[in-house]
């Protein structure tokens, strides 16, 4: 039961935001307190139940998988897998940080000196101002480049090598990040409530 209780649950404000990830055992206590509710996909909608109905649904549609139930002495409850804040009305504010699928995602999977799409694997990181030169790396100074440019414009700054950014590289605005690595489970039951998984493995400098 102990391993069905540190199952992970999405937690909404009341706004249906996502802004943590929190275990089972917590979901329940926030549940059992009235600060939450469940939120469950059911036939093409969302239903909201607090956990005097959920226990009473879970009692109609039991679920099929040993890890999606939780065990008590008179009955079993489905394990909620996204609950809903009562009065949580903000968002957590969370630097996005600096990794290279954040810095694909800001730049567009597209090269700063070309202005070409590529797919990821076909993308390097470039220095604008190269460490050689004291440049760091900050999200002022790296962008996404093509290898052809990236070549092109080896340990250089732009001018030296006759090109020139499409745009600024700027720090992405302020979003809140749910620090969890995404298991395929976890990503098809929340994918109606979170935009994009980042990696957390920061750049070094």
């Amino acid at each position: 039961m102990e391993a069905v209780l540190d199952q992970p649950v999405l937690v909404l404000n009341r706004l249906w935001q996502a802004v943590n990830v929190i275990g089972a055992k917590r979901a329940f206590g926030l549940l059992s307190r009235g600060h939450a509710s469940v939120v469950h996909h059911h036939e093409d909608d969302f239903r909201v139940f607090n956990l005097m109905d959920w226990v009473d649904f879970s009692q109609h549609n039991p679920p099929l998988e040993v890890m999606d139930q939780v065990h008590t002495p008179r009955m079993t409850i489905r394990l909620p897998r996204v609950i809903l804040l009562a009065y949580f009305d903000r968002l957590p504010c969370k630097e996005l940080k600096l990794t290279r699928n954040n810095v694909f995602e800001r730049d567009k999977e597209t090269c700063q000196y070309c202005g070409k799409i590529f797919e990821r694997e076909d993308l390097n990181l470039d220095h604008v101002i190269p460490r050689d030169f004291g440049g760091k790396t900050t999200w002022e100074n790296i962008v996404c480049s093509c290898i052809k440019c990236n070549s092109k414009k080896a340990n250089r700054l732009p001018h030296e090598a006759h090109m020139r950014l499409i745009r600024k590289p700027v720090r992405p605005k302020w979003r809140p990040v749910i620090s969890l690595v995404l298991g395929n489970a976890e990503r098809e039951r929340w994918k109606d409530f979170l935009d994009l998984a980042y990696w957390n493995v920061e750049l070094e400098d």
